[in-house]
């Protein structure tokens, strides 16, 4: 009898072991947008526990539950719970989404909408009206299933007599453990995009190394920005967990633009089947399947000019030495111009030969009457910065720069500890055709910033007027450490209001430029409007100082906030110019 005791007490033990290991999984953190175009950020919730409610239109059982979700969050308002509630279904319509809210009188609770599927997918959620409750002092899941039992597959009680999620919520308020920690939810199916037979891994081989070296191996190789080199299957393994958090974050790929406002040349995102399939293999485990291993396979060559070979070189006249430590003023370089009449400009790169220590860098043009001059420096050409696409305009359209045009280079430095060499280059592209719009580069700009201390959400606004039909070919919000989220909403002389672009979660650390897959065509007598928000708070992890108020400045740890935008005027008929060839 004792032996058998001793035996049975073992057996338990190791099962207890076994489910508390199993059960304290650290959810990942994730990244969401509201229907007001908000980002939300799970370990950003300041609450006890988090609820996380699943759902789509039209799902009777979604909407009869979501109900019950509203009165749980009156509840337990005061007790630090909160209640977000995820529309994962695909392809979900922005009206039929605005119809149930405003039917089921959901506008006070937190929408959101996992577009990619990402987060349901992560999780594990097959049907809508499954909860996640989620202790937010571990990350752990203590509740999962249905909200009560008033559904059954088939039936429909008329009211509940178990109450698994309100149970479980105040069992965990009150430090006890969950009673029923798992229930079985009865929405409605989630489809997910078929990225594998039978919802097995998909192929290491054919389907997820691809997706890597297409989208990712550019800057995740040897000699890259990436911090790791995606160099083999061992190497990615390795990283899967955090491939899957940088995904569900929307930090990689580091492109994030509002996907209901604009189409843009240089979209680098993935799409929702790429994403499920590098979703789906990092759960399975991050199986290779295959002897072969395409990530080992050698690299083409990075072309060390993304446009081609430039018609010249602008290169800063000495090599720069950037101390180890210490503030770095910045640098102001004059360099040659290279052209002995005006040159037309198709397109300018930037290429800096350090990037550890280049945190950007921009061309000015100076020369008499020169327009939008920026101080003694003069017109703004291009510049560059982490996530900044080379400047290149369509056929009849360039940048004058004329002969005696005064280049200067201005590099902002930072230091990384140990002392540094650089010397970028700056490439120039001749136009080849007719030149019927003459771009420039325009600002929408506001100097008077006053963000005070501990500010998390401080707005601000810039406007530009059109006093000339023209049309815009891209935009480049800048802002610093403190940039929370920056929009461009065009006001149109008819009253008409187009939002052509909405950078909902800035990213100092990639300073994006966006060209406009169709350029925009802007009619006189309308208006730019930039708006946007820093936030000064101790929830923001790049901030240097949230104790102190902030101010315009050119330094990082001061604040900027200028629309930058591409455009060119209506030619008049007498202003269309022929490219000259020129002597160097």
């Amino acid at each position: 009898m004792q032996i058998h005791f001793r035996r049975w007490y073992s057996l338990v033990f190791i099962i207890l072991i076994a489910a508390l290991s199993l059960s304290a999984r650290e959810l990942p953190n994730f990244n969401l947008l509201d229907t007001h175009d908000k980002n939300h950020e799970l370990y950003r919730a300041e609450v006890k526990a988090i609820v996380l409610f699943f759902t789509g239109t039209h799902c009777p059982v979604a909407q009869e539950s979501v109900l019950t979700i509203k009165s749980l969050k009156e509840t337990f308002k005061d007790q630090g719970v909160d209640f977000w509630v995820i529309n994962s279904y695909a392809d979900e319509s922005k009206e039929d989404i605005t119809t149930e809210i405003e039917q089921l009188g959901l506008d006070r609770i937190t929408y959101l909408l996992d577009r990619n599927q990402v987060v349901a997918l992560s999780h594990g959620i097959k049907r809508t009206a499954e909860v996640i409750a989620i202790d937010t002092f571990t990350w752990e899941v203590f509740y999962r299933g249905a909200v009560d039992n008033q559904f059954n597959d088939n039936s429909e009680k008329p009211l509940a007599s178990e109450n698994y999620l309100s149970d479980a919520i105040q069992q965990f308020l009150k430090g006890e453990a969950v009673t029923e920690p798992k229930t079985h939810a009865h929405g409605s199916l989630i489809s997910y995009a078929q990225v594998a037979e039978n919802l097995e891994a998909p192929d290491y081989t054919t389907q997820v190394a691809p997706i890597l070296r297409s989208h990712c191996v550019d800057c995740h190789r040897n000699g890259g920005i990436g911090p790791w080199a995606m160099a083999s299957h061992r190497r990615v393994s390795n990283y899967s967990n955090m491939i899957e958090e940088v995904l569900l974050t929307r930090r990689m790929p580091p492109w994030d633009p509002h996907p209901d406002y604009g189409q843009f040349k240089n979209d680098s995102s993935l799409s929702r089947e790429e994403i499920q399939t590098l979703i789906r293999w990092v759960k399975a485990g991050s199986p290779k399947n295959a002897d072969h291993d395409p990530m080992t396979d050698p690299l083409p060559e990075k072309a060390k000019w993304s446009l081609g070979q430039p018609d010249a070189i602008l290169r800063l006249p000495t090599i720069q030495t950037i101390a180890a430590t210490g503030i770095e003023p910045y640098h102001h370089l004059v360099v040659e111009n290279p052209f002995k009449e005006d040159a037309w400009l198709r397109g300018i790169d930037i290429n800096p030969t350090n990037n550890s220590v280049v945190y950007h860098a921009v061309l000015f043009a100076n020369w008499s009457n020169s327009p939008n001059k920026h101080g003694t420096l003069g017109t703004y050409m291009h510049g560059w910065a982490p996530g900044v696409s080379p400047l290149e305009f369509p056929d009849g359209v360039a940048k004058l720069l004329p002969a005696n045009s005064t280049l200067t280079v201005e590099m902002h430095y930072t230091t990384n500890g140990e002392e540094q060499t650089d010397r970028t280059e700056v490439a120039l592209y001749l136009a080849d055709t007719s030149i019927e719009r003459e771009a420039e580069t325009r600002i929408a700009i506001n100097f008077d910033l006053d963000i005070p201390p501990g500010a998390e959400d401080a707005r601000h606004m810039a406007s530009y007027a059109f006093e000339n039909p023209g049309t815009i070919y891209g935009l480049f919000p800048h802002m610093h450490y403190r940039g929370k989220w920056m929009r461009y909403d065009l006001l149109l002389p008819n009253g008409t209001e187009e939002t052509l672009l909405h950078v909902p979660r800035y990213d100092f650390q990639w300073q994006h430029s966006y060209f406009l897959e169709t350029p925009k065509h802007v009619p006189a007598g309308s208006w730019l409007v930039v708006t946007g928000s820093f936030d000064n708070s101790v929830r923001n992890s790049a901030n240097p100082d949230s104790t102190q108020p902030v101010f315009y400045g050119e330094q990082s740890w001061d604040e900027m906030f200028v629309g930058f935008f591409e455009i060119a005027d209506d030619p008049k008929p007498s202003s269309i110019r022929k490219r000259r060839r020129f002597n160097r």
